[in-house]
């Protein structure tokens, strides 16, 4: 007599992780604290502008040539760009899900809805679309030069940067971009704390202080660079 045989299987640890949505809150904390540190060392950079366009230069430099000689000219700059992009899709492809979720489980809108969640919360989906296009339009602008304004400089990141802000839609466009930017992370970070554990009733005040002073400082900081530019600070 032939014995019967189970055909079904239990799903794999990721793909129980990726069809949860505990796990696709905790890939969209992950992902969303790679971009913040990749924002933090990406602002820091940014703010040699202000020693002057040898240290500056010199900052995108050193960015190609980070890794040798054990890594290839540039294959460490690839690197952070691949986990870069790898992160961006796995936090707006988790959002979007756990919005369509969201939405299925109460197809009839909140009657309060300031009740719910506080405006940043509300405005996170239109922040991250936001940031999304401001991306592309800065990759456009400083990465290929494509919609440069003035004739890009290959090799002059000094001059390119200066050139995008000495108009005033490229001020327009980065300072928008980077106000969203200080609404997103100030929730995000509150919200990735609160996933991975780290929040409680006791820490709730301390952790949306971080949230706030992190959000804060990057703005602060990413604005600081079109402004220094107005004002004739950096030239």
């Amino acid at each position: 007599m032939a014995l019967a045989t189970r055909t079904d299987r239990r799903p794999s640890m990721p793909r129980t992780l990726w069809d949860s949505t505990v796990g696709k809150k905790t890939i969209m904390a992950v992902s969303g604290l790679v971009m913040l540190l990749y924002l933090l060392v990406h602002m820091f950079g940014n703010l040699k502008i202000f020693f002057g366009p040898g240290d500056f230069n010199g900052y995108a430099h050193w960015l190609r040539t980070l890794g040798e000689p054990f890594l290839h000219y540039a294959w460490a700059l690839w690197i952070i760009r691949v986990v870069l992009v790898a992160s961006v899709l796995a936090h707006g492809v988790c959002a979007y899900q756990l919005s369509r979720r969201d939405q299925r489980a109460r197809p009839v809108g909140y009657v309060h809805r300031r009740a719910r969640a506080s405006y940043a919360t509300r405005t996170m989906r239109w922040g991250g679309v936001i940031l999304l296009l401001f991306v592309v339009w800065h990759l456009l602008d400083l990465t290929t030069g494509t919609a440069h304004p003035g004739g890009y400089q290959p090799g002059h990141p000094y001059q390119n940067v200066v050139d995008t802000f000495s108009t005033w839609y490229g001020d327009a466009v980065y300072i928008v971009a980077m106000l969203a930017l200080g609404l997103h992370v100030r929730h995000g970070v509150w919200s990735a704390a609160q996933t991975l554990g780290a929040g409680s009733p006791t820490r709730d005040r301390a952790l949306r202080t971080v949230a706030n002073a992190i959000a804060l400082v990057l703005t602060a900081g990413f604005i600081a660079v079109p402004v220094g530019v107005m004002t004739g600070i950096v030239s």
